[in-house]
């Protein structure tokens, strides 16, 4: 991988500077499998897990035997709440369950910074030279996304948060914003662009383990 000149913009969209990043000194390899691990684990972790069906215990019914054993005629059968018949209980009944998990933490920082270098890549990051709201303004902050012709869904990543940015963005459609203290793989891969202030892409590199730039050097 080499730099790449990033251009940034301000609210107006107008180009001002570049910003030159080398993805490799983010991630030094982008490794699918664990993107897709990432992924796998954060969805798994967003489940309720709140499925329940009744089993034959605890459908209504009594318990007493349908009919005599021999001698009717038809199939023997016991009880009325069996699986087999209409009204029955589940046979192998849904039960509410944890699927969360983990994933050991330096893995997940490491998906993280392949997410963001993945971006970086395949050109699917904007650059903003500062995003600031003085109150909650939904006009405001949707003139800036049309501005820089941002028109799919999008993750903002800021550098710290800012409760009027948030509830600036938060009514519109497709449109996340979070701390850049706070994305991860999954919040970044869901959406097809990546709009980073500058102060939060240099804080982000700037959290990047020492040794790995060592090693890019």
């Amino acid at each position: 991988m080499s730099s790449k000149e990033l251009p940034i913009f301000d609210k107006s969209g107008k180009e001002i500077g570049t910003f030159s990043v080398d993805p490799s000194a983010i991630a030094n390899r982008i490794s699918a499998q664990l993107l897709h691990d990432a992924v796998v684990m954060y969805r798994s972790n967003l489940r309720q897990g709140s499925a329940k069906s009744k089993t034959r215990a605890e459908v209504q019914g009594h318990k007493k035997k349908m009919y005599r054993q021999k001698g009717t005629g038809n199939a023997r059968a016991g009880s009325l709440r069996s699986g087999v018949r209409r009204g029955g209980g589940h046979i192998f009944a849904k039960q509410p369950r944890d699927w969360s998990y983990r994933l050991p933490r330096k893995a997940l920082q490491v998906a993280t910074r392949m997410a963001v270098a993945s971006k970086i890549n395949d050109s699917q990051i904007t650059l903003i030279d500062a995003l600031s709201a003085d109150a909650p303004k939904t006009k405001e902050v949707a003139a800036v996304l049309k501005a820089l012709s941002i028109q799919e869904t999008v993750l903002v990543a800021v550098e710290s948060y800012d409760v009027n940015l948030y509830k600036s963005f938060r009514n519109i459609d497709g449109v996340r914003i979070l701390p850049i203290s706070e994305i991860n793989a999954y919040e970044v891969l869901r959406p097809k662009r990546l709009l980073m202030t500058k102060a939060a892409l240099e804080k982000f590199i700037d959290s990047v383990p020492q040794r790995l730039t060592e090693t890019q050097s």
